[in-house]
């Protein structure tokens, strides 16, 4: 007998025939729906081919297996699509915000967020969820008819707020912006297409933002296993990862031990994730996809012993991993290389690429440095190096 696994559509659930549209009107797709085309067009960008050589963690010298920014967006949308499925969303909506998600990073991870943030820290600074949206808005140049990708109004909401409001009602920044503001690009674009950055974003933005957690903690105790920056035997000592670990058989090699661990890790998380939402859905009773913006808080979550969980994983990984001397000595050269690109294009904007530099007003210190913030951040790791190298004598090796 063949089991159904068939899930009733949510009645809170994002529904791409009630889309709030996109910025510029475009006739409808006799094949597609909104939201799927939105998965289509990120798919289809530069920005999105160029995350494949991209820092998640390790660079590119480290080996082939680790994840870059590409492998680990695939990875978030696979499982914002199995929590979209399980919990009756729509996936395409899901799928679109864990596609972007990532788009706005820099190159060498957070270390070349870091770096660009500080050479940019008199001109609003850099955020990567801002840099995304400026991505999708406007500096990818594809279209006849429009600059960006003209991504539906819940694709752009997602990718803004997956990971809360931003704002209180009266406009007031809450959450990680509480202390530097909302930036600028933010809420630049806002009051051309309102984002309504004091809600919450749809359930399957929610669901996107779970996944990006689940994929972090799962595969990054993957890489650090393969870098040997640790071992089971440490992990273990993580309460929520060691009595997964104790379950599996030790006669296993090791390679097999760590993938039975990380695949019992993220089906643990997804099956809380499932079970914690239904008991949040069980109470605030959402009737629509409004319901669930307006909700008093989100309702895609983990339970409390799985935010702990969460939490303490990456407390593991925190000192072993991020901040091993290994991952920081080649981190610290990296952001040297952002920094120095900065500083140079800055002085010397006639080696910026013609594209890059019509339309600039090269008197107006402000936009010239914004301007070289967005053309280092497309960059890739390997550009990036190959840039520096053309200008200075000493390039890292990043090793």
């Amino acid at each position: 007998m063949v089991v159904s696994t068939e899930i009733a559509r949510a009645i809170y659930a994002a529904d791409p025939a009630h889309s709030r549209g996109r910025r510029f009107a475009e006739p409808p797709s006799a094949s597609r729906n909104d939201f799927r085309r939105d998965c289509d067009r990120i798919i289809h960008s530069a920005a999105f081919r160029r995350l494949a050589h991209k820092t998640q963690v390790f660079v590119y010298h480290e080996g082939d297996h680790f994840r870059t920014r590409l492998t680990h967006t695939l990875e978030v949308v696979q499982i914002a699509r199995s929590l979209a499925r399980a919990l009756g969303l729509d996936e395409d909506l899901a799928e679109a915000t864990a596609l972007a998600h990532d788009l706005g990073h820099p190159p060498f991870g957070h270390a070349g967020e870091r770096a660009l943030d500080e050479c940019l820290a008199d001109f609003g600074g850099f955020d990567h969820n801002a840099q995304a949206l400026r991505i999708v808005t406007a500096l990818e140049r594809r279209y006849a008819q429009f600059d960006g990708l003209n991504l539906t109004w819940e694709t752009l909401e997602g990718l803004v707020k997956h990971n809360g409001a931003l704002t209180s009602r009266d406009g007031k920044p809450t959450s990680r912006y509480a202390e530097r503001g909302v930036p600028a690009p933010i809420l630049t674009y806002s009051r051309v297409q309102d984002l309504e950055l004091w809600s919450y974003a749809s359930a399957e933005a929610q669901a996107a933002a779970l996944a990006d957690d689940i994929a972090y903690d799962a595969h990054d105790i993957d890489d650090g296993l393969r870098a040997d920056l640790f071992t089971l035997d440490d992990i273990v000592k993580v309460p929520a990862v060691g009595a997964i670990v104790r379950e599996i058989d030790t006669a296993l090699d090791a390679p097999r031990r760590a993938h039975e661990t990380v695949r019992r890790i993220i089906t643990r998380m997804i099956e809380d994730v499932m079970a914690e939402s239904a008991r949040r859905v069980a109470v605030v009773k959402p009737q629509s996809y409004e319901d669930v913006r307006n909700a008093p808080s989100a309702l895609v979550a983990f339970s409390p012993a799985f935010a702990k969980a969460d939490a303490d994983i990456k407390g593991f990984l925190y000192p072993r991993m991020y901040r091993s001397g290994r991952v920081m000595n080649v981190m610290k050269d990296a952001e040297g290389v952002v920094r120095d690109l900065f500083g140079h294009y800055t002085v010397n904007p006639a080696d910026l690429p013609v594209e890059w530099t019509q339309g600039l007003d090269l008197s107006d210190i402000s936009a010239r440095a914004r301007r070289v913030g967005d053309y280092i951040a497309g960059m890739t790791d390997r550009y990036a190096l190959v840039e520096h190298a053309r200008y200075f004598k000493h390039t890292p090796e990043l090793r």
